[in-house]
C-alpha cells in the first residue's frame, strides 16, 4: 500500500498542492483522536452558541473548527479560508496561493450517540488581484476546484479524495500516523436499489420528489416493479460514503418548512466537493435544475438541493420534475 504523498505524485499534483493536502490531513488526525477519545477528551456536549446557520454549536464543532483554521492558515500556502462555523472568511498569506472551504465536522448531531461524523473540505486556486480579506475569493464554481475530499471518523478512519484523476480511498493507519491508499479509482454502479432521504420531511417537498419517492416505497407493487431500501446516518459523509462504497441515491431536496431556508445543505463545504468526488467516481451530482458544480455562488454560506448518486437512478429522479 502507498503512502498518500507518492499517490498524489503518480496523479500529477503539484507539490505546493501535495504539501496543503497533507497540512488538511494533519488537523484530521488530531480530530480523529480527539473523536476516539469520546467523554474521556472533555469535547463533548453542546456550548451556548450558535454558528452563522443558527445551529447550536457542539463543542467539538468549535474545537475542530480552530485546529482546521490554525493549521491551514499557518502553512503559507493558503490565502483565505472559509468554514461553515466561521460568520465570513478569514484572511491568511496574502501570497497564498489557495483558499480552503471546510465543513470542519459534519453530522455533529450523532456526537454524543457514537454515531458517524466526518470532516468535508475542497480547495480551490485563489483568483488574482483580490485581497485575502475578500469573500469574493470564493465566488467561484464547483468546477474550479482543484481537490475534494472528506474523512469519515468511524471504526476506521478513512479519507476519500479527488483532484480531478478519480476518486481513491485512503485509511489512517493510527500505528504510524499515515494515510494508505487502500483503493484506487472506486466507481459507482449507476443503478440501484438504495436511497437515503430524511423521510420526516416528506410533507414539506415538492410535488416532483414526493412522487419519486413514493414510487420507491411502493416497491415491487408499484410502477418500478421492483424493491428499494432506504438508509440514512444524518451526516451527509457518512451517507455519501455509503454510496461511494455500495451505490445508491443520496438526496436532500428543497422543501416549504421554512420559506428564508428552502435548502439545507451548503454549497462550498458540502455539496460542491462532495459532487467533484461522486462525478469523479462516475456518478451525478445536481440540484432538480441543474449541474451542481456549475452553480455560481454569491454567498459563501449559500445553501442548494442536493440529488447525487447512481447516474441512472439520478436521472430518473430528474425526470420526475419535467
Amino acid at each position: 500500500m502507498q503512502r498518500i504523498a507518492p499517490a498524489l505524485r503518480e496523479d500529477k499534483v503539484p507539490l505546493d498542492l501535495i504539501s496543503l493536502i497533507k497540512t488538511i490531513l494533519a488537523a484530521t488526525k488530531e480530530i480523529s483522536f480527539r473523536v476516539g477519545q469520546g467523554q474521556l477528551s472533555d469535547v463533548l456536549g453542546s456550548t451556548l452558541d450558535e454558528n452563522i446557520q443558527g445551529e447550536v454549536q457542539k463543542q467539538l464543532d468549535v474545537v475542530a473548527n480552530q485546529l482546521f483554521k490554525d493549521i491551514t492558515l499557518e502553512s503559507g500556502f493558503v490565502k483565505a479560508i472559509s468554514s461553515e462555523e466561521e460568520d465570513t472568511s478569514v484572511a491568511g498569506n496574502e501570497n497564498g496561493k489557495y483558499i480552503v472551504s471546510f465543513d470542519p465536522l459534519d453530522g455533529s448531531s450523532n456526537i454524543e450517540i457514537n454515531s458517524l461524523i466526518g470532516t468535508i473540505f475542497s480547495i480551490m486556486e485563489a483568483p488574482e488581484g483580490m485581497s485575502a480579506d475578500n469573500p469574493d475569493l470564493f465566488k467561484q464554481p464547483g468546477t474550479a476546484q482543484v481537490c475534494a475530499g472528506y474523512v469519515l471518523y468511524g471504526p476506521s478512519t478513512m479519507l476519500a479524495l479527488t483532484t480531478g484523476a478519480g476518486t481513491h480511498f485512503y485509511t489512517l493507519d493510527k500505528t504510524h500516523g499515515s494515510y494508505m491508499l487502500t483503493e484506487r479509482n472506486v466507481q459507482i454502479s449507476p443503478e440501484t436499489s438504495e436511497f437515503a432521504i430524511n423521510m420526516s420531511n416528506q410533507r414539506f417537498w415538492q410535488a416532483p420528489m414526493q412522487n419519486y419517492i413514493n414510487d420507491l416505497v411502493a416497491g415491487s407493487d408499484g410502477p418500478r416493479e421492483r424493491n428499494f431500501n432506504m438508509r440514512w446516518i444524518a451526516a451527509m459523509v457518512g451517507d455519501v460514503h455509503r454510496v461511494l462504497v455500495r451505490g445508491g441515491i443520496f438526496t436532500y431536496p428543497a422543501d416549504n418548512r421554512n420559506p428564508n431556508k428552502p435548502n439545507k445543505l451548503r454549497l462550498m463545504y458540502e455539496a460542491n466537493p462532495m459532487s467533484f468526488l461522486v462525478e469523479q467516481a462516475g456518478g451525478l451530482s445536481v440540484t432538480s435544475e441543474g449541474r451542481i458544480m456549475e452553480i455560481q455562488p454569491t454567498d459563501i454560506h449559500q445553501r442548494v438541493e442536493v440529488i447525487l448518486g447512481a447516474k441512472n437512478e439520478v436521472e430518473k429522479c430528474l425526470s420526475y420534475y419535467k
